[in-house]
């Protein structure tokens, strides 16, 4: 089959389009035809190696950890899943990846596709909607009434984001540019912030949870706007435990895990008409390379797919 894999950790030069061995499926296990993946932050880092020792992987190692496809062999194990069923996963990052034409995934990292949706945007759902899903409800138990604050609201994760804190009845602040104040309406968002034009701390106050999809500076002006007793949950970097105590708040840090379960509810809300996602561009398997690229601008809206099938 062919794949896109790296043999060492290094720049886009290190991602080499070229055949690769089927994957042995395991008893609880399943073959997955991949018809599209998507593009995740967690892919070029760690290409880069920035992950190294957190995760050790073996090289050469496929990328990818978004998945749609169609079942095309099952483990001895699996129950609930037959060949030909369309599925959707976001596999355990440990594993060889989705920039290939097959991927083996536990059954329990795997939901039905939804109805409603293409391979395309199903691709760009599980990865980023797990972690909106993480962070939203199992760490911040968002509740009807409360208000949360969504950074790069009009990203791949934050418009997930978004869109599930409205299902969960909470008043919505997102900071995004003038260009996707009209896509974040759309979305529910009540407050647009204007990053370009406002100091999102001036304008933001009393806030129940901070989704902070941008770390640095962005993380440090938070605890500003958080309410006594106040949550920050961060994907990109630990929360200061010393300027939480400062603030009177608290902060998490989020690396998601795999989860069927929750990939079922959100293809609930899809066929419901209540959750979608935008995609940015779709790039063939064979131009990774420029994904990744458009990827590390960090001014997309949505997702970026790969097309497999």
């Amino acid at each position: 089959m062919k794949a896109v894999r790296i043999h060492q950790y290094g720049s886009e030069d290190t991602l080499k389009y070229e055949d690769a061995p089927l994957p042995e499926i395991a008893p609880d296990d399943v073959l997955i035809k991949v018809k599209a993946a998507s593009v995740n932050p967690v892919d070029w880092k760690i290409q880069a190696g920035y992950l190294k020792d957190m995760i050790p992987h073996q090289l050469p190692l496929t990328l990818g950890w978004d998945v749609s496809g169609v079942i095309e062999a099952v483990g001895d194990n699996v129950s609930g899943f037959k060949i030909g069923d369309e599925v959707y996963s976001r596999p355990n990052i440990a594993r060889n990846g989705t920039f290939a034409e097959y991927v083996a995934v536990n059954v329990r990292e795997i939901a039905f596709k939804p109805k409603t949706m293409d391979h395309h945007h199903a691709a760009g759902l599980p990865l980023a909607g797990l972690t909106a899903y993480q962070a939203l409800f199992d760490i911040a138990k968002v509740q009807a009434g409360q208000t949360v604050l969504i950074h790069a609201a009009a990203g791949g994760v934050g418009s997930l984001a978004v869109q599930m804190a409205k299902i969960a009845g909470a008043t919505v602040m997102g900071t995004a540019s003038a260009r996707n104040k009209d896509f974040l309406l759309e979305l529910g968002v009540d407050t647009v912030i204007d990053y370009t034009t406002e100091e999102f701390e001036t304008v933001a106050s009393n806030v129940d949870m901070v989704f902070d999809t941008i770390g640095g500076e962005t993380q440090e002006k938070s605890w500003q706007v958080l309410k006594e007793g106040g949550l920050m949950v961060s994907i990109v970097a630990p929360p200061s435990a010393d300027k939480a105590k400062e603030a009177n708040a608290r902060g998490e840090f989020l690396f998601i895990e795999p989860n069927g379960e929750q990939l079922t509810k959100m293809a609930q809300w899809v066929d419901a008409g209540v959750l979608t996602n935008n995609i940015e561009k779709t790039f063939p398997l064979d131009q990774v390379e420029q994904a990744f690229a458009l990827s590390q601008t960090g001014r997309t809206r949505g997702k970026i797919i790969i097309q497999v099938a």
